[in-house]
């Protein structure tokens, strides 16, 4: 993990109150499991990594590796929070520069295939490709991955590191907003209350995966009123 985005005031403030990090490839296992504890009971990868059929956790485990894979070999920006030495939280921003387009990594598909399986990839691929096309100009951040680890949930973690996920994108001068997306409809209320919109529905199956969008003048009108 690399430097903090925000320090604390002496070493027993650290101690005590959480803060954000950014982090690097040596954060890899950390984070790997922290988005795995977040997705494999998610309705949305449910579906697209079919947890009918044997198998279902290694899929999630195998996706979820190559993509943090590929997210750090293109060096976006992934940050974390940190509470008593420990990563509790993370989440793995998308450049609106880079529009990136899964069906373009071969090997990143590859890897895929060989790991989590053709019809699981492809289905990735597919939904993928439905958030892309949702996507309100050209720049526009996304969150592919957050999670916060299911022992630390319900204490504020999500919140602190969505505010700082908008922070950081704030810091683009073309960026217009932020898109994420859930296929938890109990989080619908939480996003709702940090300013998020609905561009629609992504139907998978028989889940409903729904894409979310926060302009970037929400946030800094949000910021503004904070600061007063």
């Amino acid at each position: 993990m690399a430097e903090g985005i925000a320090t604390a005031d002496n070493e027993n403030k650290i101690a005590r109150e959480p803060s954000i990090v950014r982090l690097d490839d040596t954060a890899f296992n950390e984070a790997k499991s922290i988005l795995y504890q977040a997705y494999r009971h998610e309705p949305t990868f449910q579906y697209l990594f079919d947890h009918r059929k044997p198998g279902y956790d290694k899929r999630v485990r195998a996706t979820i590796r190559e993509l943090l894979n590929l997210y750090f070999e293109l060096n976006q920006d992934a940050i974390g929070v940190m509470a008593d030495d420990t990563l509790v939280a993370v989440a793995f921003i998308g450049d609106p520069e880079l529009r990136l387009n899964l069906a373009e990594q071969l090997s990143w598909r590859l890897r895929m295939v060989l790991t989590a399986g053709f019809a699981s990839t492809r289905r990735y691929l597919d939904y993928h490709e439905k958030i892309r096309s949702m996507l309100p100009g050209e720049g526009t951040h996304q969150l592919p991955l957050m999670g916060v680890h299911p022992k630390y949930q319900n204490r504020g973690f999500g919140r602190r590191l969505l505010a700082a996920v908008e922070s950081l994108c704030s810091e683009n001068p073309r960026a217009n907003g932020l898109v994420l997306d859930t296929g938890n409809s109990r989080y619908l209320p939480f996003y709702e209350s940090e300013g998020f919109r609905s561009l629609g529905t992504i139907r998978l199956g028989d889940y409903e995966d729904f894409v979310l969008f926060r302009d970037a003048d929400v946030s800094s009108t949000r910021a503004g009123s904070q600061a007063s």
